[in-house]
């Protein structure tokens, strides 16, 4: 199994920051399982390198997740960007106020999800075109979907700055949806399961914020190393110094312009500490132009 080293990660002792999605990625797209990820996670907080989850997630979700995961001490990023979770230690005293009973601060860095029900029920409306939302599905039908507990379905409807929905129209209708939404300030992109509705936010440029207030707050600018495995990520596997793009279960393209990139050869959790051991397993290992070869299987992969 692929490991971190045991000495640390940066000779020239340069912070370091993961951010990863995590359905298909650090959990598993069809169990959520994250275990064959425990030992490289543990390693990782032994390092004191902040795991930072950037997902499509809620923030109802994420929470209890973090403590499962052991990282409730990192900030995150929920709904694909549309709001950040920020621990006291990144809050910054004279902007970041009204922490929640466990000590969160909540950021929103997108739009409220009123005005995105509103014009999609607008949209669909004008256009005459077929798509469900998530918080119209039967919960019976979301759980069977996601394969989430019907509790954890429950949490996944209450969103804050994004709505799922599952598209069930033509592509000509997909790229007339697309452009109304887009004059109402809003975007339409593709995860692994669902499309998502958001406001002018992504996870790039929410991750470009939380890698700005790091900076602000330490006053040195960390290397940065992200893993995805779906479309939506492309924004944040283009904006850190690394990336490991996990290969999927869903047969989406993901093809990031990210000249340090390097493809798993396994899925979801395994994937993931594949792509922390190539990128960190050598102190000596640089950023630099990815290099095509093909695996066993005759896919193309990039190193660098």
């Amino acid at each position: 199994m692929p490991s971190i080293p045991a000495s640390p990660l940066d000779p020239a002792g340069r912070p370091r920051l993961l951010f990863t999605d995590l359905d298909g990625s650090l959990l598993d797209h069809h169990g959520y399982d994250w275990s064959p990820a425990r030992d490289c996670l543990a390693r990782l907080k032994e390092l004191g390198v902040p795991v930072i989850p950037v997902t499509s997630k809620t923030r109802s979700e994420v929470v209890p997740l973090r403590r499962e995961l052991g990282i409730e001490e990192a900030p995150f990023i929920a709904e694909n960007g549309a709001l950040a979770g920020l621990p006291p230690a990144w809050c910054h005293a004279r902007l970041d106020r009204g922490a929640a009973a466990d000590g969160l601060v909540i950021r929103t860095l997108g739009v409220d999800i009123g005005l995105i029900r509103k014009r999609l029920w607008v949209w669909r409306e004008r256009l005459g075109v077929r798509f469900t939302t998530m918080s119209e599905m039967p919960l019976d039908d979301l759980v069977a979907f996601t394969g989430l507990s019907e509790p954890q379905a429950r949490l996944a409807r209450l969103r804050e700055g994004s709505e799922p929905l599952l598209w069930e129209d033509s592509d000509d209708g997909l790229a007339r949806f697309r452009e109304g939404l887009e004059g109402d300030g809003l975007r339409l992109v593709r995860g692994g399961r669902f499309w998502h509705v958001t406001g002018d936010c992504h996870k790039g440029s929410a991750v470009a914020w939380l890698i700005e207030r790091f900076q602000a707050l330490r006053g040195s600018r960390p290397q940065t190393l992200a893993l995805g495995d779906g479309p939506n990520d492309i924004p944040m596997l283009e904006t850190v110094d690394q990336a490991v793009v996990i290969r999927g279960c869903h047969g989406l393209a993901v093809s990031p312009k990210q000249p340090a990139l390097y493809r798993s050869e396994a899925t979801g959790p395994a994937g993931w500490a594949e792509g922390v051991a190539h990128w960190w397993g050598r102190a000596d290992r640089r950023p630099g132009p990815a290099v095509r070869h093909a695996s066993s299987d005759g896919a193309r992969r990039e190193t660098a």
